[in-house]
Parts: C-alpha cells; structure tokens; sequence
C-alpha cells in the first residue's frame, strides 16, 4: 500500500507522506506546488506557471527550469515510483500540468467537507454533530493560508 500524501495550505505550506514532513525545495518550487494546490485535479499552462513564477520578463530559460522545478517536486511527491513509471500524482497534460489529489488529501478542501458536514448536521438538528465538525475544521488551520510564500 501507498503511503498517504497530505497537504496542508492552511499556514505554511507543508507536504506529508507516511506521516512525515517532506522537505520542500526553494521558493519557486514552493510556489509552482502552491499554484497547483490551489488548481487541483485542473491543467495549469506552463505559461501561467511562468508567468506566475517569473512575471512579465521571464527569462529565456523559465520554459526548461519549469519542467526542471516540476521533475523535481515528481521525485518528492512520488518517491516509491520507478525510474521509468508514468507520474500519477503530478501529471503532464496539454498544455501544461495537473496535481491529482483526492478532497481529503488538501487541508482546504477537508475544511470545506467538514463545513458542509456542520451545516447538514444543523439542519438535521444535530448541534453536537455540528460542533464537533466545526472543532475538527477550525484545527486545520495553522495560520494565514501559505503564509511561508507571502514575504517571498
């Protein structure tokens, strides 16, 4: 069985797997992880990406130090994978890139199920039900969403 891979947006921007911390690499490679958390299961272009890393004068080289920055994170997020096996969890698709991840795998989205589990637990007229999603949603946060990347 696979480890499970988590991440977490909800503070810091942080990647688990197995239960352990990864260590991510430097700011851009942080940031490309980061656009592509808030697009799951969605292509991003490769020149959103540049644009987002780079801004309006990318260098020459964005194109190759893209793909370089997203072979990397493939080796991180998919340590257990062959040399040669297909990626499954960072994908190239025309025109660019896609983060498979399950809901549960991102802490936002879990917070977002837990917040429709309390509002459906409210209207069934369950208020223990709806306390104890609301308690398990709030802990999820760390602090301001990706705060590492702000003052970068």
């Amino acid at each position: 069985m696979t480890p499970r891979l988590d991440f977490r947006i909800l503070g810091s921007l942080e990647v688990w797997y197995g239960g352990e911390r990864l260590a991510l690499g430097g700011r851009k490679q942080r940031a490309l992880l980061a656009i592509l958390l808030l697009n799951p299961n969605e292509v991003v272009s490769a020149d959103r990406l540049i644009d987002a890393l780079w801004g309006a004068s990318p260098p020459e080289t964005a194109a190759t130090a893209l793909h370089g920055y997203v072979s990397q994170l493939r080796k991180l997020l998919e340590p257990q994978r062959q040399a040669r096996a297909s990626p499954s969890v960072l994908v190239t698709e025309e025109p660019g890139y896609v983060l498979r991840t399950e809901p549960d795998q991102i802490d936002v989205e879990r917070f977002m199920i837990l917040l429709a589990s309390a509002r459906n637990a409210l209207a069934a007229g369950d208020a223990l039900a709806a306390e104890r999603s609301l308690r398990d949603a709030l802990a999820l946060w760390r602090g301001a969403p990706l705060a590492d990347l702000e003052n970068e």
